[in-house]
């Protein structure tokens, strides 16, 4: 594996799940988070996502890795536009119910859930469409960083195909390890999955439309059952 491919695994497995402790840490330590602050972090964390993608890019073609190989050559076609549209709106149905589920369960796991909610998902509607942004930003970059190129990159030095779907979706759940022990797993176990859709359609257009929804339900839903006191008293 070529050494810049080495910095970027390096990147993900390591400096990603240390920024987000970093990060996790000094939201923790806020006693609130002002719409200003919130439209901040949202922006530059749009921004980041950005750059670093585009600099993968860069070095996945400039070491071989073709756009069919990246999963950016064709969007599947018309049956697997319907299927992943019908698909998001399963997960997305799902992800809503289970917000809903854990809003009404006791435990340490949702009081944290609700401390990074308050200071991370938007409470109004001057927060919610720079979130909608953030949330398409995420499904197409993390995509592509994760199913993209991690699963090229791992493919190409000669890892079965059930191997690259875990490692991958390892990275994935470090990579939200501000969200604790329980964000982590699940982020893990959405990386299984997603990994499953990229395989089953040689494409990265399906695993970014269902990652996409799902982030928007967790910024509709998500306030409203773990924030319900601070949801009325915005409107």
């Amino acid at each position: 594996m070529p050494w810049d491919f080495w910095l970027i695994f390096l990147f993900l497995g390591i400096v990603v799940p240390w920024r987000g402790a970093v990060r996790l840490k000094k939201l923790l330590a806020l006693p609130s988070v002002s719409t200003k602050e919130k439209l901040v972090l949202y922006g530059l964390t749009i921004a980041g996502q950005w750059v670093i993608t585009g600099l993968v890019a860069w070095r996945a073609l400039a070491r071989g890795l073709s756009a069919g190989t990246l999963g950016l050559a064709n969007y599947g076609g018309p049956s697997a536009i319907l299927g992943s549209l019908a698909l998001a709106a399963i997960i997305g149905a799902l992800h809503w119910l289970n917000l809903r589920r854990v809003g009404r369960s006791p435990g340490k796991a949702l009081e944290l859930m609700r401390l990074l909610a308050r200071r991370i998902l938007p409470a109004n509607s001057v927060e919610l469409l720079p979130y909608c942004a953030l949330a398409m930003t995420a499904g197409v970059c993390e995509e592509f960083l994760y199913r993209g190129f991690a699963m090229a990159a791992l493919s190409r030095v000669g890892f079965p195909a059930w191997s690259v779907v875990i490692l991958t979706a390892v990275l994935f759940g470090l990579a939200h390890v501000y969200q604790g022990r329980s964000g982590i797993l699940g982020t893990f176990v959405m990386g299984i999955l997603f990994g499953g859709i990229r395989l089953a359609y040689d494409t990265l257009v399906p695993v970014m439309m269902v990652h996409i929804v799902v982030d928007l339900v967790a910024g509709i839903a998500g306030p409203r059952y773990l924030l319900p006191k601070l949801i009325e008293e915005q409107k």
